[in-house]
């Protein structure tokens, strides 16, 4: 009986191309990845007609490193009281949607933004109107992914129950989610019995990827902070057990890693998280 390869993957730079990022995740051993449209602390992005897709397309059946996810800027606030970020917001998550199209990629990974204070139900509804408009003006082959947040700063979806009310209302099979275990980690949610929760909200078919992360920062520390596999804080028991809940294992994993060089998820980091995962199990 032939066992099914775990897809391991990492953010990388599109330094050079999409393409090339294809190219660099094979060789530091990755099967997957993750991109940024552009730079992820500017607003202005690349125009489509100047991305190669077949390129992209070629360099993946090449080297069979499949799906790419993108994430969406750091900038993005859907959440906003201030109505210009708000719409600059929506326009971008709008062209990340349309490369994720452009490029056969497999989703858009968004942090909502901050509620600024005002509290989650302030702004739900907001939230949910965007959403949809969002979705409505985008390719229906594009797909969009909240992520959970650490827990800081009023920030969306740092409780999970945020993430089931917001899909619930928005209802369309191109909202899911991305779940990221430092962010978890860091909201105070014990990586060791969150499969159970998510079991109780219904989560896990719309669970797209996992962002697998070391943190640098305490349990329940409100920090944002990726750590190296083996440098962090997060019990390795803890990671273990959750990779191995069987629904977690056909499910995408993708380091953000700083790197032991500190230039990003490197060889040494997809090492890890084979070993983490039992490689082929």
């Amino acid at each position: 009986m032939m066992v099914a390869i775990r897809r391991l993957g990492a953010h990388l730079s599109t330094s050079g191309g999409v393409d090339q990022a294809v190219r660099q995740a094979a060789a530091i051993g990755a099967n997957c990845l993750q991109v940024f449209s552009g730079s992820p602390r500017m607003w202005r992005r690349t125009s489509l007609d100047k991305i190669d897709a077949v390129k992209i397309q070629t360099a993946q059946n090449e080297l069979d490193v499949r799906p790419i996810f993108t994430h969406a800027l750091y900038l993005v606030n859907l959440a906003s009281d201030k109505s210009e970020l708000v719409q600059i917001s929506a326009e971008s998550l709008k062209h990340d949607l349309r490369f994720d199209s452009h490029i056969q990629g497999s989703g858009v990974v968004v942090h909502l933004g901050s509620h600024q204070g005002r509290g989650f139900e302030a702004m739900k509804l907001q939230l949910v109107e965007q959403l949809r408009q969002i979705l409505a003006d985008t390719p229906p082959n594009s797909t969009l992914l909240i992520e959970n947040s650490a827990g800081q700063n009023g920030k969306i979806a740092s409780d999970l129950t945020e993430i089931r009310w917001l899909l619930s209302q928005v209802s369309s099979s191109r909202l899911n989610w991305c779940f990221d275990t430092c962010h978890a980690f860091a909201a105070g949610i014990n990586l060791a019995s969150v499969a159970a929760e998510l079991t109780a909200l219904d989560l896990w078919s719309s669970l797209k990827v996992i962002h697998l992360n070391d943190s640098r920062d305490p349990f329940n520390s409100g920090r944002d902070r990726h750590g190296n596999f083996g440098e962090g804080t997060i019990p390795t028991e803890s990671l273990r057990h959750f990779l191995q809940t069987p629904q977690v294992k056909s499910i995408p994993l993708i380091t953000e890693a700083p790197g032991f060089d500190g230039h990003g998820p490197d060889a040494e980091n997809i090492i890890r998280m084979k070993t983490l995962v039992s490689y082929n199990t």
